[in-house]
């Protein structure tokens, strides 16, 4: 019989396990693992591995010296399991949130109203790297600028759920959740069978759907596709994977043309007018006639296209300054000030940099912060103030002070738990999620279920698969 984890997480939530033993939601799961043996679940394991080598489900990771690395993405065959109440309380949560922040965009690309009042300090949008010039004033459809958002959420001390990030621009990690679940169902179909969790499967369905929406051409049936920056981005394998759940072509920039402000792609028989685009590519490469001109990802005059209403860009333009972790500081604010609701999902306590007394609170305590770039991602540039040696935390403080603006700092939470599969054992591991919700003309959906990130390092609150980390299946259970 499996063994239980010897301890709890003692500064934590523990999902599988409270003081008085294994949670409801968990014990049809637990008591499955338990009928198997070490051998069973080591052959199981192994099993998962070899699918994910077999459908080529890798990522890339970066070294010092900039040379990529193609792995296998690490997969923990336990489920993490949410109940529907707590789910709920996500859903909500998120809605309300997206809600604002594309009432946020829209205003922060018109009218500034935000800032005109006083809500937002204007000196954080004008500095922010990631506020595009060029798409002012620009008519985005239905007035959504996020389609797509992955929203990072950890659980604290009691349960309760903050919002980390808001990741807004071009989100990665859903094809990761959908083919967990296939694998789950092929190596547990009975322990699948005997718990009521709601489906994933029909997120490429929902998402082509709000894609054909979106159109600025009143046809049956719109021209969508995928761009990708190509085969040697760390994503490439969601983008080839999502392309041909939804059954839309793939393609790069050089696959593109503009012709009298319209995308045309080219094809065996002639160009075809694209009228919608799903876009894994950062805004700085989409067009080098307006951004970088040595850009040979992007499709000169791209943007002249966008801004006349002949193409849709999903997400859209610009949406950087909304998830910029400065910037994320003041989403409370945002849903006061354009929903008149209180938040329903709190925003970890943030310090900005820029502020001479928030700053130096943060030096006075770096043993208990973790310092972020404002713009960083995948875990990169990131200080673990419980983790870092003295010249790390000296080195932090002198790049904070030469560039405030690029740097927040937030308290360290010790992320909830859950059991992981560890050399045959049951092992505590810390874990974010990553819900994927979808924004449409008919309001925001989100599919139960998202990516559970795992911090395989024992210790460690660090979940980026840049940094080691894994995923596991996650299950929202009726």
């Amino acid at each position: 019989m499996m063994k239980l984890p010897p301890k709890l997480n003692p500064n934590g939530w523990d999902e599988m396990f409270s003081n008085k033993g294994v949670r409801n939601s968990y014990r049809k799961v637990l008591q499955s693992l338990q009928g198997l043996t070490p051998e069973n679940l080591s052959q199981k394991q192994r099993q998962a591995s070899d699918f994910f080598m077999n459908q080529g489900i890798t990522f890339t990771v970066y070294s010092d010296d900039n040379q990529g690395i193609e792995r296998i993405f690490p997969f923990d065959i336990i489920p993490r399991i949410i109940t529907q109440n707590d789910w709920k309380e996500v859903e909500l949560g998120i809605a309300q949130r997206l809600k604002a922040l594309n009432l946020f965009l829209e205003d922060i690309y018109n009218e500034q109203l935000i800032v005109k009042e006083g809500i937002i300090p204007a000196v954080l949008i004008s500095t922010c790297p990631h506020y595009i010039h060029e798409v002012h004033g620009i008519k985005v459809p239905h007035d959504i600028h996020v389609h797509i958002a992955g929203i990072d959420l950890i659980r604290g001390a009691k349960g309760e759920f903050y919002v980390l990030e808001d990741n807004l621009r071009c989100p990665s990690g859903v094809s990761y959740m959908l083919e967990n679940r296939e694998i789950t169902k092929r190596i547990f179909p009975e322990m699948f069978a005997t718990n009521e969790v709601c489906m994933v499967a029909n997120y490429p369905m929902l998402f082509h759907n709000i894609l054909i929406s979106l159109s600025p051409r009143n046809i049956s049936n719109p021209n969508v596709v995928l761009l990708t920056p190509g085969i040697y981005n760390s994503a490439y394998y969601e983008h080839t994977f999502l392309a041909r759940q939804m059954g839309i072509p793939l393609v790069e920039g050089r696959d593109l043309v503009v012709n009298n402000s319209k995308v045309y792609m080219k094809t065996t028989s002639g160009l075809q007018q694209v009228d919608v685009i799903y876009r894994r590519l950062d805004d700085e490469y989409l067009d080098p006639l307006v951004f970088k001109p040595d850009s040979v990802l992007g499709v000169p005059g791209l943007i002249s296209a966008y801004k006349t209403g002949n193409v849709a860009l999903v997400n859209a333009v610009g949406n950087g300054v909304a998830d910029d972790k400065a910037v994320y500081a003041y989403v409370p604010d945002m849903i006061k000030y354009y929903l008149n609701e209180e938040p329903i999902l709190k925003n970890v306590p943030t310090y900005q940099m820029s502020n001479k007394e928030e700053r130096e609170f943060v030096f006075a305590n770096m043993g208990n912060m973790v310092i972020k770039e404002t713009n960083g991602s995948g875990g990169y540039g990131m200080v673990m103030g419980n983790k870092a040696t003295e010249k790390e935390l000296e080195d932090a403080k002198i790049a904070i002070l030469n560039d405030p603006r690029n740097f927040i700092a937030q308290p360290i939470i010790q992320l909830s738990t859950v059991p992981c599969l560890i050399d045959g054992e049951l092992k505590l591991r810390h874990v974010d999620l990553r819900p994927y919700a979808l924004c449409g003309p008919n309001g925001v959906k989100l599919v139960p279920g998202g990516l559970t990130r795992v911090a395989l390092t024992e210790g460690s609150l660090v979940v980026n698969s840049s940094q080691g980390g894994g995923s596991k299946d996650t299950w929202i259970v009726k």
